[in-house]
């Protein structure tokens, strides 16, 4: 298949990586922060059983970064999140959550902080470029706001630290999850951390220079292939499983931190502002009445994961909707993501769905559906830390 039988415009940025996913099979791709991402190698269900048993590799560069420098960054950045950064280290990530003056959430990015007055926000699908500089016009604060030639990776699945070990030494394995490294991989300049938008063990490798994006990918491609790696895509079916958020379907700006059960990233006690700390205080002081649930959905395998949102009732009156489901071949499950009032949150709440495929029968039960303590991803020995 030839790129130009995509028939793909200017308007939309390719990603570095772009033919080397064509090449290596992509079949059809969607827009993510007005970037094209890779959406189809094939059979999802195959994507899938690569990422848990071996390893792929993703074109993930649509997680734009943005970059803030200066001698006021570090205050800077805090006043965008109510996480608590004020114990955050170089070379260090955390995950947090961006929110407006009504606590609305705007983004979940991964933070990074490359030196004392250097971040990047590692971005979900929104344009917190555009919103980080138009708050620091009148911020008073001495900060300069860009997005750098900055074009991530993700290397997933169990082998994927066989693979990182093969590409760079023995050492990666000391890399501690939420941390990274300042590396280099046959010159061409990369930053390594040890995150990954999977609930699995694995890297997300941060190209310095795009014009190194087809022979990063080959030569990554040629080093774990031997070790089973495949090309892929991000796995809706693993990341429904761990209670990963999507933006736009699980968040949006209509959404705050505690109906997500999200608290731990609320630090309405310290010192520092933020952007919505007094929102956020009114809401956790008045209470939420709705909140985030895991469901099952009886019935046979959904054929496809959803792409609008179901309507969820509770003995025949509107409770919500679901936002995330797919078919778990792991689970031999129907698994989703729902947002529901309070009175319909409790486990073993029974429901009605109303799914593209027709009415089927539902209940709440605990989430994330699988590995909850997140042990793959952080490794037996660390999974109680806090990312």
């Amino acid at each position: 298949m030839q790129v130009q039988d995509f028939g793909f415009g200017t308007q939309i940025r390719k990603s570095p990586y772009f033919d080397a996913t064509v090449r290596w099979g992509a079949q059809g791709f969607s827009v993510y922060n007005h970037m094209y991402i890779p959406r189809d190698f094939g059979d999802p269900e195959a994507n899938f059983w690569n990422l848990v048993n071996d390893a792929i590799l993703c074109d993930v560069a649509v997680e734009r970064q943005v970059e803030v420098t200066g001698p006021d960054a570090a205050a800077f950045v805090q006043m965008l999140t109510p996480r608590n950064l004020s114990n955050m280290a170089v070379g260090q990530c955390k995950y947090v959550l961006m929110t407006n003056a009504s606590g609305g959430i705007l983004n979940d990015p991964i933070l990074l902080r490359l030196g004392e007055n250097h971040f990047w926000f590692s971005l979900a699908d929104s344009d917190i470029l555009l919103w980080a500089q138009g708050v620091a016009v009148h911020s008073g604060m001495d900060v300069t706001i860009t997005e750098p030639d900055v074009s991530p990776l993700q290397l997933q699945g169990p082998k994927s630290g066989e693979i990182m070990k093969a590409l760079f030494g023995d050492e990666i394995a000391d890399l501690r999850y939420y941390w990274f490294r300042e590396m280099e991989l046959d010159g061409i300049p990369l930053i390594v951390s040890r995150t990954g938008w999977s609930s699995e063990l694995g890297y997300e490798i941060y190209l310095r220079n795009s014009e190194y994006g087809d022979a990063l990918w080959e030569r990554i491609m040629a080093t774990g292939l031997p070790m089973g790696l495949k090309p892929g895509h991000t796995s809706t079916i693993r990341r429904i499983e761990g209670g990963m958020l999507s933006y736009h379907a699980d968040a949006d700006i209509q959404t705050n931190p505690f109906e997500l059960g999200l608290d731990r990233l609320v630090d309405l006690e310290m010192e520092a502002d933020f952007i919505g700390k007094f929102a956020l205080q009114r809401i956790r002081d008045n209470g939420i009445t709705r909140r985030q649930v895991g469901v099952i959905l009886d019935g046979a395998p959904l054929a496809t994961p959803n792409t609008r949102f179901w309507a969820l009732s509770h003995q025949g009156q509107p409770v919500g909707k679901v936002t995330s489901a797919v078919y778990s071949p792991r689970l031999q499950a129907n698994i989703a993501l729902a947002m529901v009032d309070l009175a319909a949150a409790e486990l073993g709440t029974e429901l009605e769905v109303t799914t593209h495929e027709g009415p089927r029968q539902a209940r709440v039960v605990e989430k994330p559906f699988f590995d909850p303590r997140k042990e793959l991803a952080a490794g037996a020995k660390a999974a109680s830390i806090s990312a």
